[in-house]
Parts: C-alpha cells; sequence; structure tokens
C-alpha cells in the first residue's frame, strides 16, 4: 500500500513538473499595446479630420448663404 501511494504521489509531482515546464515556452505578444494604440490614434485621426471637415462644410454653406442674401439685395 506505501508503494503504491508513493507511486501515485510521485505521478502527480512528475505531472505537475511537467504541466509547468510547457508553459513558459508559449511566446509572449508584446506588440499587441503597440497596435492598440496605434488604432487608438488612427481612430482620433479620422475623428479630427471628420470634425475638420464638418467645419469647412459649415463655412461653405454659411458663405453661400451670405452671398445669396447679397444677391438677393441687389
Amino acid at each position: 500500500m506505501n508503494k503504491l501511494l508513493g507511486a501515485l504521489i510521485a505521478t502527480l509531482f512528475a505531472a505537475s513538473a511537467f504541466a509547468q515546464a510547457a508553459a513558459p515556452a508559449a511566446p509572449a505578444t508584446p506588440a499587441a499595446p503597440a497596435k492598440a494604440e496605434a488604432k487608438k490614434e488612427d481612430k482620433a485621426e479620422a475623428k479630427a479630420e471628420k470634425k475638420e471637415a464638418k467645419a469647412d462644410k459649415k463655412a461653405a454653406k454659411k458663405a453661400a448663404k451670405a452671398e445669396a442674401k447679397e444677391e438677393a439685395k441687389k
């Protein structure tokens, strides 16, 4: 009985050591946060461009309205 328990405990230790040895072999991915930051920057740039285009469109509309108003006065 003691030999059987000893064999089972030794097997458990061996299995746990084998499982721990395989875990560090996985490649680390430090590039993922950089991609996320780049994606955020791209999103921010696109948002800024969209806001600028909207402001330009609004200014053009205002100028066209002012011109139409001047022509109506003549």
